[in-house]
């Protein structure tokens, strides 16, 4: 007698960031096409959720859920930091029929991937080679500024996750201080975020045609990056080279700070449009700068990721972690 085959074992995995949410099913190991909407089609994630899952929603359908979402998660619950989105892995798995629901940062999952990377996608960006088993970093300026580290411990892999991001910015530069002081009287706090994110490359433009006292047309991030790369406006290009450069000594305190001498891996969505101008820009010059120290740092590896779903390749990771895989 022929054994009736196993039912089909299906998990929705989904990146959730502050403008582009993303999704795709995986089923018995095969990857759907990951689907894209922007987060202001929707009001609520619920929503979206539903209009991806269409007829696929109904309960039992799917069995397992794990989601990265750009802000910090709490007791199954993230109230993403940049727009109104709230996810609650209990509210999910009541209303799908879930057998499990795992809630996991973005920059997480983003840290999963990192020794799963082909070269192919990967642009180098100085130093030598990586330290086998020596901590990973990763950093990324995209609606927010996301970092996390990746870091074995006897035979396990372990992310540290938090919200770097909202750490204090401070200036390299006379030039760097005065825009700083000039987004404190708007923010009070000027975090790494307000500079290093879509909305931070704008804040640096109106900041500095501010303090250069300049009349510039109001832009928006991408905007800026293409004005910059077709050297069409000043500002637009002293913006974008502000950004790269203030990345470099962000990067370059996050690797000082966990030791990542595995490499430092920058994601996001901005730099992947313009890799020869980041590879041009101070960033490296400013990723060393770090005065005795920076021995430390010139064999560092620095990368930018090339893949525009990377996080997927960290949720995949997860679930093999978690024996869904």
């Amino acid at each position: 007698m022929m054994k009736a085959p196993l039912p089909a074992r299906t998990t929705l995995l989904a990146d959730i960031g502050g403008t582009n949410a993303r999704f795709a099913l995986l089923t018995d190991g095969k990857l759907s096409t990951i689907a894209h909407t922007a987060v202001s089609n929707h009001g609520t994630f619920p929503e979206a959720l539903a209009a991806y899952l269409g007829d696929r929603a109904k309960a039992g359908a799917i069995q397992h859920a794990i989601l990265a979402a750009s802000g910090p998660v709490q007791n199954g619950r993230c109230a993403l930091t940049n727009n109104s989105w709230v996810i609650d892995a209990e509210q999910l798995r009541g209303a799908h029929g879930f057998s499990s629901v795992r809630l996991i940062n973005d920059f997480e999952a983003v840290a999963l991937a990192l020794p799963h990377l082909a070269p192919g996608s990967l642009l180098q960006l100085g130093g030598r080679d990586r330290v086998a088993g020596a901590p990973l970093a990763a950093i990324g300026p995209g609606t927010g500024l996301g970092m996390a580290a990746l870091i074995s411990h006897a035979d396990r892999q372990i992310v540290l996750s938090g919200e770097g991001g909202h750490s204090t910015m401070a200036g390299g530069s006379l030039r760097e201080d005065a825009v700083i002081a000039h987004l404190r009287q708007r923010f009070g706090h000027v975090s790494s975020e307000r500079l290093l994110s879509g909305a931070g490359l704008e804040n640096l433009h109106d900041a500095l045609a501010s303090v250069d006292g300049v009349t510039v047309p109001k832009r928006h991030a991408a905007d800026i990056t293409c004005a910059a790369i077709e050297a069409t406006c000043a500002t637009s290009r002293a913006a974008v080279d502000m950004f790269c450069a203030m990345l470099g000594s962000v990067a370059g305190n996050f690797a000082l700070a966990v030791g990542a001498r595995g490499g430092v891996f920058i994601g996001g969505g901005i730099l992947r449009h313009m890799p020869d101008y980041l590879a041009a820009s101070q960033f490296r010059m400013r990723f060393e700068a770090k005065g005795r120290l920076r021995t430390f740092l010139e064999p560092i590896p620095a990368y930018l990721i090339l893949d525009d779903d990377v996080a997927f390749t960290g949720l995949r990771a997860l679930m093999e972690v978690d024996g869904l895989g």
